[in-house]
């Protein structure tokens, strides 16, 4: 279990203010009239008390209270450009930001959940003890803004009113960091008292921005403290690293949903959108997938835009499954975005209008941001995330230097999106009737296939397999990704997943709301179905088709053919929804291809994933009945078909 409040908070260690009161005159003593008359708004003495013991800490030069107004935002805009950390680029509204090459992801290996003693932390991440943590913040952390200005901001990760929403500081030396916020969460400077009040608790970030120095990676570092829900940040500035408000207090989230509201609240990494079906009836889906893996595109793909990253949520009154998305912008990955199969986001990239921070892309000499993959005329030079670049260039390895970083991205507002939906800033929510899960999975699954029932549905998304991508430092190979979340699951993974049984399998949800849990898997190559090219079968703008059978299937309109893995389209309901979504000519061989079983394939999935959670402790054994009854079904096809079964062959049972 978690305990909140547990043990010291470090920052209050550190900085001594221990009252409001206390916390008033040191603001008076630190803080210039302007910023003083707007920390006075702020009543809530534990919000006060947090922001004055974060200043006597870091010990900034000077203290920037940031309301989140036009003159606020644009200040923090201009603030960027005069302190380097941000580029102005020929198209209006755009700048350009570049990491330390070696910090181009996640520094998993320095990232840390401070603990205290007997709290369960999980196996795929990092612990650092309370008392320890501690003695490396004291050390690194005091002191650390001598000579720069500190930027507090306000933000609500939610629509204000929703109860699922999370109130946020954010407190950082980064201009960057703060012109980050600005575009992906809501500044509610003016109803933060309120919200906190409402809600009962806020999160804290805690950042001061590393040099782009490599000796001091050694030192940087990211650490989580759940007891009270504070994260520090230092020596790093990729925003993953930073930008806490994002994949941080996700974490926090994350354990608000499963230890204090486990079966009733989730908070996933997951894309928002809204697919429209027959008539003018739009069902809302949400669905994971890894960072790198495709779901800004997924999100893409639907007709109403909510979020293309994180989902909180929840079962209300009426027994529906509500989302918001905890943001209100895009840090999107870039690379294969292009025309063909991204155009409302090329919309936004390419022409002026959007606000839009790049990060990590090569700039060719026109001032023109360019990536691999953005369909357009290879650039003959420029300058990208390692310095000047032209064509062949090779790293110290040997290995060629690409157009831009795999992980170079893109900031922006979801509001300027062709496709952008209004019930984005809807408290209420929208009702999700489609729960889908996805990684990089090149030789295994079908495109697309539905669970039978909720159980079968979680153990979907606990078994996601998936290529490693560029979103973590030094990252290889092909590894499990439960849920997509697992690198932001801060308990036991035993305690999420009973909370993902409860909460799909909750009595509150009505049955003709109960949604339809799928994977999708666009990452099937001819290689795997007997073929010798590695390519993908098929096309990035499928998805749109699996989306919409999904919408179908759960509104009852199609028919399916049941298998042990799930539930599977038919030929005929795909040939249709092909030629109606996209506009193509959808062939029964290309159908046989993706949609027959490869028996031993899945099987020896099953086997990984039954081995892998056999060595967790406390996994709830409905995961190995839900993977023994999938085994059993597939062996009995293999005795009647042999390894390869088609979908006619599955249709004959």
């Amino acid at each position: 279990m978690l305990e909140k409040k547990k043990g010291i908070d470090i920052v209050t260690e550190i900085g001594g203010i221990t009252t409001f009161e206390a916390a008033k005159k040191f603001f008076e003593n630190k803080l210039d009239p302007t910023s003083l008359s707007r920390i006075q708004k702020i009543t809530h003495s534990e919000v006060v008390i947090k922001i004055a013991n974060a200043i006597a800490m870091c010990e900034p030069e000077a203290v920037f209270i940031n309301t989140g107004s036009q003159e606020d935002k644009q200040h923090v805009r201009e603030m960027a450009i005069n302190k380097g950390e941000e580029a102005k680029l020929p198209m209006d509204k755009h700048t350009i930001h570049y990491d330390l090459k070696y910090e181009q992801g996640r520094i998993i290996d320095r990232t840390y959940y401070i603990s205290n003693p007997g709290e369960d932390v999980s196996s795929l991440a990092n612990r650092m003890d309370r008392a320890k943590a501690l003695i490396d913040i004291r050390d690194k952390m005091t002191g650390i803004m001598h000579g720069k200005t500190m930027i507090v901001g306000f933000y609500m990760r939610g629509p204000v009113g929703a109860p699922a929403s999370n109130p946020a500081l954010e407190i950082t030396s980064s201009v960057y960091v703060s012109h980050s916020a600005e575009i992906l969460y809501r500044n509610r400077f003016f109803d933060f008292d309120k919200e906190v009040d409402r809600l009962g608790h806020f999160y804290t970030n805690i950042h001061s921005e590393g040099l782009n120095r490599l000796e001091d990676l050694p030192n940087a570092r990211v650490f989580m403290d759940r007891s009270y829900q504070t994260t520090y940040s230092f020596n790093c500035t990729y925003a993953g690293n930073t930008l806490l408000l994002k994949k941080g207090n996700h974490r926090f989230s994350v354990d608000k949903a499963v230890y204090e509201n486990r079966g009733d609240e989730l908070s996933e990494h997951m894309f928002i959108t809204g697919i429209d079906g027959p008539g003018d009836r739009i069902t809302w889906c949400a669905g994971a997938a890894p960072s790198g893996c495709g779901k800004t595109t997924t999100a893409m793909a639907g007709n109403h835009f909510i979020g293309d990253d994180l989902a909180q949520m929840w079962i209300d009154e009426t027994g529906a499954i509500c989302s918001i998305n905890p943001e209100c912008g895009i840090f999107g990955i870039v690379e294969d975005v292009n025309w063909e199969g991204d155009p409302h986001l090329m919309d936004l990239l390419r022409k002026p209008g959007t606000e839009i921070i790049w990060s990590n892309v090569l700039i060719d000499d026109n001032g023109v941001p360019r990536w691999t993959g953005d369909g357009e005329n290879p650039p003959l030079k420029g300058k990208n995330f390692q310095g000047p670049w032209k064509p062949g260039m090779a790293d110290e390895n040997g290995k060629e230097i690409p157009i831009s970083h795999p992980n170079a991205r893109c900031t922006l507002t979801s509001s300027d999106l062709a496709n952008y939906s209004e019930r984005s800033e809807d408290p209420k929510g929208v009702e999700t009737r489609v729960i889908t899960y996805s990684g990089r999975d090149g030789d295994t699954m079908p495109p697309v296939w539905a669970a039978k029932n909720s159980d079968h549905g979680v153990v979907i998304g606990a078994c996601i397999v998936s290529a490693a991508t560029a979103t973590e430092v030094g990252a290889t190979g092909v590894k499990r990704a439960p849920w997509a979340n697992a690198p932001f699951i801060p308990g036991a993974l035993a305690d999420y997943m009973d909370a993902q049984f409860k909460f799909f399998g909750n009595e509150k949800i009505a049955k003709d709301k109960k949604p339809v849990m799928a994977g999708l898997n666009y990452f099937l190559t001819h290689e795997a179905r007997g073929g010798t090219s590695k390519k993908l079968i098929g096309e990035k703008k499928d998805v749109k088709v699996w989306l919409a059978w999904l919408e179908r299937h759960a509104n009852n309109d199609v028919d399916v053919i049941k298998t042990p893995i799930g539930n599977l389209p038919k030929f005929n309901d795909l040939k249709s929804l092909f030629q109606s979504i996209i506009n193509k000519e959808y062939t029964e061989e290309l159908y046989i291809k993706q949609f027959s079983l490869y028996i031993d394939n899945i099987i020896a999935r099953i086997d990984m994933q039954a081995e892998a959670y056999g060595k967790e402790p406390d996994i709830p054994e409905r995961l190995f009945e839900v993977l023994n009854k999938q085994k059993k079904g597939l062996m009995a096809l293999r005795e009647n078909y042999g390894p390869i079964v088609t979908p006619s062959q599955l249709e004959e049972l």
